[in-house]
């Protein structure tokens, strides 16, 4: 009996000592990728605030050459303008494409209908019927009493 006791404390420290093994690599493979990881972004961070200059720069330019022909007043206006344009037409482009069948702002074209496109995996929609229910006498709800039948009146 007493060896099969030391038995199951050799089993126990075991398993601890193959879980503690586990835990420590995995955590070591996740400090590895996230070393990784954060290089990388800081890099793509560094890359957007370049651009940013670079991009200032030349809307510098371009105020400069138009003040060559016209008072600085009117060469800082068309250059906000051209950048205000650009703006608006990156914020379009970022946009997803509405779905056919659906308005400008992604409503449902037909009246009453509900936005079938939310809460289902990958913005995809079930199927819908391309004809309406066909009409005629609504059966009663299970939970109401029949017209003219003794019940509770709220």
């Amino acid at each position: 009996m007493q060896r099969l006791e030391h038995m199951q404390h050799l089993d126990k420290h075991l398993v601890d000592e193959l879980a503690q093994v586990a835990r420590e690599s995995v955590r070591d493979e996740l400090r590895a990728q996230a070393r990784g990881q954060r290089r990388k972004a800081a890099l793509y961070g560094a890359s957007g605030a370049v651009a940013l200059y670079a991009g200032a720069a030349v809307a510098l330019a371009v105020g400069l050459a138009l003040a060559l022909v016209l008072p600085g007043w009117a060469a800082a206006l068309i250059t906000a303008v051209i950048l205000g344009a650009l703006a608006y037409a990156l914020r379009n482009a970022a946009r997803p494409s509405p779905a056919p069948g659906r308005g400008a702002a992604g409503q449902a074209s037909v009246p009453g209908q509900r936005d079938a496109g939310r809460g289902y995996s990958g913005g995809v929609a079930p199927p819908v019927p391309s004809t309406p229910p066909a009409t005629g006498p609504v059966p009663p709800r299970p939970d109401t009493p029949a017209p003219g039948a003794p019940g509770p009146r709220a």
